[in-house]
């Protein structure tokens, strides 16, 4: 049997592992995957090795509100530095995997290492703002670039390397030329998009330095959230794969994940007819994405 896609990492690490610059779990992480390469590579021609990087780092690191739970309002943790030192750390456990995999396995296995993020479509709070508007290509900044950047062009954005300052940790020459170019693919999670407004904090009513400050943007997403079903919005994932192809050299794209929740309903069994609405309005965009010169090679719910 053949799997098409299995993921390395999806939240299931101690927290000290990588955050707090413990380098060890570069280490660490290489050996688990040399196991699973060694044991199921045979079987598996399609590796990603973390699973939405920018939303596990931000959610687990800046906000709290997933595994491991730390943050500077937690019971420990760190928003203002952890949440990029750990994005750090697993770009750089993404590398020595993938050159791990290229030295030792791809030969014999003709496989592909890839890396994975969430993508929001960013579109402006008020349309007719010019803050809005520039806070968009922020929000892509840190939420695209911080690591489509290391993996295309070897480093963070300079946008958000001005925001963060000295908190972002450096790649070292070495690191770069490692980081860079080390995805065979890209792999995306996407649901919804997200209204963006640009936010002037000044120093004196600053919160507590975190992801979202460093930013300066307030997020909303678009989607009903108190019910069963997200709201349908196929031309934020055209425009997605749109971004992608023209920002970061047209990579390889396999979309990892798509969908909405449903409530159970025996008549839906009978006859389904909303989700294949759905299906057929986002596969007609990435159709349309790829007619355009997207080099999306998947797609999966």
């Amino acid at each position: 049997m053949e799997l098409n896609r299995t993921t390395c990492y999806i939240a299931s690490l101690r927290s000290s592992s990588v955050s707090r610059g413990y380098r060890r779990i570069i280490k660490g992480f290489t050996a688990y995957a040399d196991v699973c390469f060694r044991e199921f590579g045979n079987h598996v021609k399609f590796w990603t090795t973390i699973n939405e990087a920018n939303v596990f780092t931000i959610g687990g690191y800046n906000d709290g509100t997933s595994p491991p739970g730390r943050c500077s309002n937690c019971s420990s943790g760190n928003s203002s530095t952890e949440t990029y030192i750990v994005g750090h750390n697993l770009l750089l456990a993404h590398a020595s995997v993938s050159r791990l995999y290229q030295q030792k396995y791809k030969d014999k296995q003709g496989g592909s290492v890839g890396f994975s993020l969430y993508a929001f479509e960013f579109i402006p709070q008020t349309s007719s703002s010019k803050d809005d508007e520039i806070a968009i290509q922020r929000a892509k900044d840190f939420f695209y670039s911080w690591i489509l950047g290391p993996l295309t062009f070897g480093d963070y954005p300079d946008e958000m390397k001005r925001a963060v300052g000295s908190r972002l940790p450096i790649f070292s020459k070495e690191e770069s030329e490692q980081v860079k170019g080390s995805s065979d693919f890209i792999g995306i999670m996407h649901y919804f998009p997200a209204l963006v407004e640009n936010i002037k904090l000044k120093p004196s009513l600053s919160r507590n330095t975190d992801f979202y400050s460093d930013m300066g943007v307030s997020l909303t997403y678009l989607g009903n959230f108190s019910g069963f079903g997200y709201d349908v919005f196929p031309w934020a994932m055209e425009s997605v794969l749109e971004y992608i192809k023209q920002t970061y050299g047209n990579p390889p794209v396999y979309i990892l994940e798509n969908g909405t929740p449903m409530k159970p309903d025996l008549e839906l069994q009978q006859k389904d007819t909303r989700r294949i609405e759905y299906l057929q309005a986002y596969i007609g965009a990435v159709l349309k994405a790829v007619r355009n010169g997207s080099d999306t090679r998947g797609y999966f719910v």
